[in-house]
């Protein structure tokens, strides 16, 4: 029996790029005409993987958001790796919004793919293991079936297809 391919599905962050885009953000909102003395703030603290955005009112910590999210877009990060908290009332009268960086499979998540992919009836098989799953199958062109297929299927978080041999 000819010996099983393989190919492991992760979700992760490179938090390089991460803490770029938000030096580029914080430069930009210090700099832009319409926040620039508004005392908005981005911080990242990269030990929790969070992003807190303190902003004078919630408008303005939309619009630090956005730039924010601008930047990450064009440094090649994924916004789903992202899940925006709702704006809380800070001291002062400002208003906090955390970020949490997704990485990794949630276990739910893990369980809900692996359920999809056994419903399909592709001749793989799929292990969970800690925060990713491996796709196990002798044929290369199974495995090639279930990332066309996780490809189109939205699960909330980026999805990456490492390690395929």
């Amino acid at each position: 029996m000819a010996k099983d391919q393989s190919f492991d599905v992760v979700s992760q962050v490179d938090m390089q790029e991460i803490d770029n885009a938000v030096q580029q953000a914080s430069r930009e909102v210090a700099q832009r005409y319409d926040l620039k003395d508004s005392g908005a703030a981005i911080s990242l603290d990269k030990t929790t993987s969070t992003i807190t955005v303190t902003a004078p009112a919630d408008f303005v910590a939309k619009q630090v958001i956005d730039v924010l999210e601008t930047r990450l877009v064009r440094r090649g990060v994924d916004l789903k790796a992202l899940a925006w908290s709702t704006p809380v009332a800070a001291s002062a009268g400002t208003v906090r919004v955390t970020g949490n960086v997704i990485n990794g499979i949630e276990a739910d998540i893990a369980r809900r793919v692996n359920k999809e992919i056994r419903e399909q009836k592709f001749k793989v098989k799929v292990q969970i293991e800690g925060d990713k799953l491996r796709v196990f199958s002798p044929k290369r062109d199974e495995l090639q079936a279930v990332i066309a297929f996780l490809k189109e299927r939205d699960y909330g978080i980026p999805l990456q297809y490492t390690n395929y041999r």
